[in-house]
């Protein structure tokens, strides 16, 4: 290395660049819309809506409208910008004439760690492991062209679609048995108590069932699923980071065109999909494997159309003011993550308030609401004294082997 360079460290606050930031914080407070089922009620009624609780009502509209407009949207945002983050943190340290791999490695290497702590120490429903799988993967095509990683993320995607449907068919066909998967779907009065009171127990009586639920998850269903949309959609955010998408940089008629995509032909989309699932009775051979996928694509072009939102606030001077603290709760995005974890966790786990499947759709919408105060609130006051939050000053010190200044001057 030239003995003039300097060690290129993390992004700076001076360095950052508002939308990515604003964008970040919106995908992180969205993705608690759909994750709040996943700590507040058994596992299949995440997949199965009809298989626990009462869905009837205002609990219906609560579910159809976080289906319609977060269910695997904020998720789908918050893998396209890391696979931008991928593009910025490499393509910056190697304008500076330094090798990215090393830095970009140990960056994975400890994301890994912390999503397997995560998983398996507090609640199964992690995405940092898979981030950090298809992250491992992907750090070699961080120099194709856009149009070749749009290419390439859409047939990526493809194939946990294409797997879906032949589970499908499987299924109906009955090449696969119905019992094999019809706990998973609606389990039976017997088994889901079981798993309320393990969450309503201590934390080491939650051991079991979340190291199962978190093997399972970053095994088999990593392989046929995870692994294939996150890295697809990783592929299509360094592509759109390298047009500029994320960073405002196109013109408003552009974006306006990514909203009108997702409300006339995502929106409907999904909403279709929904209708054909209550056609069905939300039955196992038709809704668990067949009944996802129009949600599958149609998410893709509702998480555009959610991009485009931001990105047009993000380009008006007199709406600026009012993404501060979105920004800041995006510049803390693992902070907040893990710390939507730890709070919801306190609330319906035994170790703390023990209200595990005790609360109706409508009143986890409610403590949705209460989270999002508390992190907007909180995030930038703490970015008023830190330079980073916790977690990522921790990240950031273990990926460059050196203790990162925390407090501002």
């Amino acid at each position: 290395m030239d003995p003039g360079l300097q060690p290129v460290g993390p992004i700076t606050g001076s360095q950052r660049i508002l939308s990515l930031d604003v964008l970040r914080g919106v995908a992180v407070l969205g993705i608690l819309i759909m994750n709040i089922q996943g700590f507040a009620m058994i596992m299949a009624a995440y997949m199965n809506p009809t298989a626990y609780g009462d869905l009837e009502g205002v609990n219906w509209w609560v579910w159809y409208f976080g289906h319609l407009l977060a269910d695997m949207k904020f998720i789908t945002i918050f893998s396209m910008l890391f696979g931008a983050g991928l593009v910025i943190m490499t393509s910056r340290r190697e304008a500076a004439g330094q090798g990215s791999a090393g830095a970009y490695y140990r960056r994975m290497g400890w994301l890994l760690l912390f999503g397997v702590l995560h998983a398996h120490l507090l609640w199964y429903g992690d995405i940092l492991y898979s981030y950090a799988m298809c992250g491992f993967v992907l750090y070699l095509f961080r120099k194709a062209p856009p149009w070749l990683l749009i290419g390439l993320g859409v047939a990526v995607a493809s194939v946990a679609w294409l797997l879906g449907v032949f589970f499908g068919i499987s299924l109906a066909n009955g090449w696969v048995p119905v019992e094999a998967v019809a706990a998973d779907w609606a389990p039976p009065p017997e088994v889901f108590e079981k798993e309320i009171a393990a969450y309503r127990g201590s934390w080491l009586d939650q051991m079991r069932p979340r190291i199962k639920a978190a093997l399972f998850l970053e095994t088999f269903i990593f392989a046929i699923g995870i692994a294939w949309r996150v890295g697809g959609m990783m592929l299509i955010g360094m592509a759109l980071g390298k047009l500029g998408v994320f960073t405002a940089a196109r013109s408003r008629r552009f974006y306006w065109g990514l909203v009108a995509v997702a409300a006339l032909i995502g929106l409907p989309t999904i909403m279709y999909g929904v209708h054909r699932n209550v056609e069905a009775g939300w039955s196992l051979k038709y809704s668990f494997f067949f009944g996802p996928q129009f949600n599958y694509w149609g998410s893709m072009l509702v998480a555009l159309g959610w991009v485009g939102v931001v990105m047009l606030v993000c380009k008006s001077d007199s709406l600026r003011p009012f993404t501060r603290p979105f920004a800041a709760v995006g510049r803390m995005a693992l902070t907040n993550y893990l710390m939507q974890t730890v709070l919801c966790t306190f609330i319906f786990y035994g170790h703390g308030l023990g209200q595990f499947g005790m609360f109706e759709r409508w009143q986890q919408g409610l403590v949705v609401v209460v989270i999002w105060v508390l992190q907007l609130v909180v995030s930038p006051i703490w970015l008023r004294h830190f330079r980073f939050g916790p977690a990522e000053w921790l990240w950031r010190s273990l990926t460059y082997m050196e203790l990162q200044p925390m407090r501002r001057s």
